[in-house]
């Protein structure tokens, strides 16, 4: 099937052309003022994608939410996908790219796991803009008493680059301060928060104002809006905060826009293209990056409560595959039968399921399939989801695109239908800070006791102090385990979380408590996707 000019995709979501910025023929910019076209209109049903934990296996997340909307549309049902934006670490690192696979993606791909619209480029030159601000303060005499041993705010770069983790800035200025630097992936940054968690350019411009970027010599804070910069900010984002218009390779339309990390970040995408949406179609559907214990939980507690949203139901992506790894086969054997294995990794399909429960949200397994998966292991699954109660739909998007995946979308619009969400918050905002850390290390992870580096607890108390004791909670942990340590799989229980220090994101309102080894500027793997792409037509 061949690609739609991106104003045909425009009409088919019934966006008036006067709304839409082409970028080239096959993406566009939706002007925000859109919004003010359609926020009378009642909401949408919200519909969250998510996963039990990942494996080298693969889950298949992204696919599905792909799937699940051409599925909606091959049985009559109009959807709205939305989804996050590919960060340039990924795509030339492990992931490869990230809009779906097969006949279940997003197009034009390349463009998209590129420069795509240049948000992460704004993003990127915005952050830096900010350090480069702080250091030419202290630089010009140090008006605002800036100390440079308590700068806060950190460089970025849309790369996995690990030697850009710890650096040393300002060697060789006589009247700069040689100090130790930092740099994190655009995709980690503040900033990027703030853009996915904006509910309007005013409410963009409150919290760029409200980020905390150093200490003052005399230990008091310092903000953004002490160093006057937020319109040169809204200058560099303004485009930025608008959501982009794509399409999946069946013509449905999609709003792609925002990038965090889970592991490290929030992980979901931007409320100005999730609240556009939802004022757009029936039926919205969009992912959180990772597992449900990641990316789902911050959906759920943060981003939700944020923008106001009432999520309708979940998908909880498995695979046959994945879940025999949480159940101790080895990556190498799995196209070979083993139902003891897939038996034991059912706990972390149960875990995640009976996390989801915890908010009130009605959710439905899909379950990706792959041609290694063996008739009796399939016949396992589907007694264990009937046993326990699970609806549960097999799709094969990647293969059959919107065809492979309509009794999920089917089972969906069903569940939609029947099992109204009662949706609630895990934790109370106004709660201490350890209290509402504990609670999702607890409920959502298993933890069984959760234990602070004294820097962590300086901090928090710290935090508490300024006035932060009602911030959100954004834990940076490993995606690959309920643990802090990415080796171990299944559904472990009792466990010790570590918390080594939690930073605050004071313009995004959140605490990020740093887990274990878990680090905010990835590296590259031995062999990078980069290298891999030297045989790829250019």
């Amino acid at each position: 099937m061949s690609l739609l000019p991106i104003n045909e995709i425009a009409k088919t979501a019934k966006i008036p052309e006067e709304f839409i910025e082409p970028y080239g023929k096959y993406k566009a910019k939706i002007d925000y003022r859109y919004f003010d076209q359609v926020k009378d209109r009642p909401d949408g049903k919200l519909v969250l994608v998510t996963a039990i934990t990942p494996t080298k296996a693969g889950e298949g997340k992204t696919t599905t939410s792909i799937s699940l909307a051409e599925g909606m549309a091959k049985i009559g049902q109009e959807a709205l996908l939305c989804l996050r934006e590919p960060s340039l670490g990924p795509v030339f690192g492990i992931k490869g790219g990230a809009t779906g696979g097969g006949l279940a993606s997003i197009a034009p791909s390349e463009d998209i796991n590129l420069h795509f619209t240049g948000d992460m480029h704004a993003l990127t030159s915005s952050i830096n803009l900010i350090a480069a601000i702080i250091d030419n303060s202290i630089y010009q005499g140090n008006p605002l008493r800036i100390d440079p041993e308590r700068i806060l705010w950190k460089r970025a770069m849309d790369m996995n680059d690990r030697a850009l983790r710890n650096v040393t800035v300002a060697q060789g200025d006589p009247k700069g301060k040689v100090r130790e630097d930092h740099f994190v992936i655009t995709v980690a940054s503040e900033l990027m928060a703030i853009l996915c968690l904006s509910t309007s350019e005013q409410d963009f411009m409150d919290r760029v104002n409200a980020i905390m970027v150093a200490y003052d010599l005399d230990g008091k804070p310092l903000y953004l809006k002490d160093l006057r910069i937020s319109h040169a900010i809204m200058k560099l984002m303004k485009e930025a905060l608008k959501p982009n218009l794509v399409q999946t390779l069946e013509n449905n339309p999609v709003l792609v826009h925002g990038g965090p990390f889970a592991n490290i970040a929030h992980g979901c995408n931007s409320l100005f293209a999730t609240r556009l949406a939802l004022k757009m179609s029936p039926i919205v559907i969009t992912e959180a990056g990772f597992a449900a214990d990641l990316g789902a939980e911050k959906f759920l507690d943060i981003k939700c409560r944020v923008g106001g949203l009432h999520p309708d139901a979940c998908v909880l992506v498995a695979t046959i595959r994945a879940l025999k790894m949480h159940g101790g086969q080895p990556f190498e054997s799995l196209a070979e039968k083993d139902c003891d294995a897939l038996r034991r990794g059912l706990d972390n399909l149960s875990a995640h399921y009976d996390n989801l429960r915890l908010y009130g949200l009605p959710v439905v397994v899909a379950i990706n399939h792959f041609a290694s998966d063996d008739a009796d292991e399939i016949a396992l699954l589907e007694d264990y989801c009937k046993e326990k109660g699970y609806p549960v739909a097999f799709l094969d998007g990647f293969l059959k695109g919107g065809e492979g995946s309509t009794d999920l979308a089917r089972l969906v619009v069903k569940t939609l239908a029947e099992c109204p969400s009662e949706y609630r918050p895990l934790y109370d905002l106004n709660a201490p800070i350890k209290e509402k850390i504990e609670t999702i290390c607890t409920k959502i992870y298993h933890a069984g006791k959760v234990e602070y580096a004294p820097k962590a607890l300086e901090q928090i108390e710290e935090y508490e102090r300024l006035g932060y004791g009602d911030a959100y909670v954004c834990i940076a942990k490993t995606p690959q385990s309920f643990t802090d340590d990415p080796k171990v799989l299944g559904a472990p229980r009792g466990f010790t979380i570590n918390i080594r220090e939690v930073n605050l994101s004071a313009g995004a309102r959140f605490v990020v408590p740093l887990t274990g080894t878990i680090l905010t500027m990835p590296g590259l793997p031995k062999v990078p996707a980069a290298v891999k792409m030297e045989d790829m037509p250019l």
